[in-house]
């Protein structure tokens, strides 16, 4: 795996990856620690409300950007959204009322919307032999994974000496960082083979993808995806500081078991995809994570916090085996000029779903409590799972989408 490093270029953005990681999982960790701060424990509405504005950030601009990064020197680009999000962090500790989160992260994520996707399409125009590639997914898995779990505890150390708002300047040095990583190598910018209008250019990549049968099936298990990740995320900091009663670092330690349970699934992946097709790996995982969030569900009246992070890297496992594949599966399904359009519409409708499930997750937590929202967020994980087994069939021999 180890061996695709001596490509230079690769080499220096999966550094920028791991460190805008790093910077992001502290602001993750300081932002339920600040809405927490701000709400009692109304902090899951709170979180659930930005991460919405996250999601509506994310919908609404990817598209946009996508078009308009036909135009653009991606290096370029990738820079300056990078600086945009490290200057944006710097204001986080000031914050004193909750609109003021709400703007900040809207500002935040419409710089990621724009971000994200287009790093995505690098990745396999530099890698273009796909057992390489295979092998980027999976240590790009891992750089999320080791955020998941190496952040929270660096978190946790932090926080034994300074207060969680100090945590975001962390985040604005991974992005300064990763800004100087991503200018330090020249990066391929594929031409689109036409022109087209904006119009064209910004919905192709949703046509192109909604086209195409396994893009269809990963969006439904996008789905699932995201209801289980919907419930780690927003209400972690509410299941451990107000139903269990600990402290700031036992919401780093559960979040933690969700990052090493999805560490151990990235390191399993290349050799299992290359002998298991990726759907099965995929139906695999999101059953798994469902499985996992079902035994919470029902024993949501015992919940420790072992018992808890045994849990969520039960999720987690089943996430990574879910989403880590997805990469292979929108490069078969586009050339080389289209896949940042097509990389924009799996972050478009991905989101979109978190965009339902955020919002969703936070609000039955604070209506109902733990028991409902977990079983709630079981269902809907299932439903997922039941529309990619209609959706995508098992014999997939459907060409890439080369039309909108």
């Amino acid at each position: 795996m180890l061996s695709i490093l001596q490509n230079r270029t690769y080499r220096h953005l999966l550094a920028a990856q791991v460190v805008a990681l790093t910077g992001t999982g502290l602001a993750t960790i300081a932002l339920g620690l600040l809405a927490y701060d701000l709400a009692g424990e109304a902090a899951g509405m709170v979180l659930g409300t930005a991460l919405t504005i996250k999601m509506v950030a994310y919908v609404g601009i990817a598209p946009l950007a996508a078009a308009f990064a036909e135009q653009l020197d991606r290096r370029r680009m990738l820079v300056v959204l990078d600086l945009i999000r490290a200057a944006v962090a710097l204001c986080l500790p000031f914050v004193s009322e909750v609109w003021q989160v709400y703007v900040l992260i809207f500002v935040l994520q419409s710089a990621s919307a724009g971000f994200t996707p287009a790093f995505q399409a690098t990745i396999p125009d530099v890698l273009t032999d796909e057992r390489d590639y295979t092998r980027a997914l999976s240590l790009s898995r891992l750089a999320v994974d080791l955020e998941s779990l190496l952040s929270p505890m660096l978190a946790a150390a932090l926080l034994l000496f300074v207060s969680f708002d100090t945590l975001f300047w962390g985040t604005s040095a991974g992005f300064v960082a990763s800004a100087l990583l991503v200018v330090s190598v020249i990066l391929p910018s594929p031409k689109p083979a036409a022109r087209r209008g904006i119009y064209d250019r910004t919905t192709r990549g949703i046509r192109l993808y909604l086209s195409t049968t396994r893009l269809r099936g990963l969006l439904a298990l996008s789905w699932s995806a995201a209801s289980l990740s919907s419930m780690v995320i927003v209400n972690t900091v509410v299941l451990v500081r107000a139903d269990l009663g600990l402290s700031e670092s036992a919401v780093a330690i559960a979040l933690a078991g969700f990052g090493g349970g999805s560490m151990i699934a990235a390191f399993l992946l290349p050799s299992l995809l290359d002998r298991v097709e990726d759907r099965r790996v995929m139906l695999t995982g999101a059953t798994i994570g469902t499985l996992g969030m079902a035994g919470a569900a029902l024993t949501s009246g015992a919940l420790s916090l072992p018992l808890l992070t045994a849990f969520w890297a039960c999720v987690g496992f089943g996430y990574s085996m879910t989403l880590t594949p997805s990469g292979r599966l929108l490069t078969r399904s586009a050339r080389p000029e289209d896949r940042p359009a097509v990389f924009a519409a799996q972050f478009t409708l991905s989101h979109a779903c978190w965009l339902v499930l955020y919002p969703l997750s936070g609000w039955l937590m604070t209506r109902f409590g733990a028991t409902v929202v977990m079983t709630t967020i079981t269902c809907a994980s299932a439903l997922g799972i039941a529309a990619a087994l209609i959706i995508w069939p098992r014999s997939d021999k459907a060409p890439s989408a080369q039309k909108p």
